[in-house]
């Protein structure tokens, strides 16, 4: 079983047991959180697809972490003219130990 949810602006696809990466959500460690736009739903049997999101179907998780990903580097140059621009990131991120589909 897994489901497909929308989260942070991105799609994700959980099943149950499995942490993921997410985009920050404010909520500590150990607190339960519900993700309800719930795009599709895949059983041993059945597919549910959304019309864009299935009506009553949630994912529960709970928060594992909160923390920053692997540093980037964005570098702008302009060639002759003297420019450059060095510059780093850090994308801060939840991670989901998924509990529940419900659907």
């Amino acid at each position: 079983m897994y489901a497909i949810v929308r989260t942070g602006g991105k799609q994700v696809k959980v099943s149950p047991g499995e942490t993921v990466k997410v985009e920050k959500i404010d909520a500590s460690p150990g607190d339960v959180v519900e993700l309800t736009e719930v795009l599709l739903v895949k059983t041993d049997d059945d597919v549910k697809v959304g019309n864009p999101t299935i009506e009553g179907a949630k994912v529960t998780c709970r928060v594992v972490e909160q923390g920053k990903g692997d540093k980037i580097i964005v570098y702008k140059y302009k060639r002759r003219k003297g420019y450059h621009k060095k510059k780093g990131h850090r994308q801060l991120y939840t991670a989901l130990q998924v509990e529940e589909i419900v659907c």
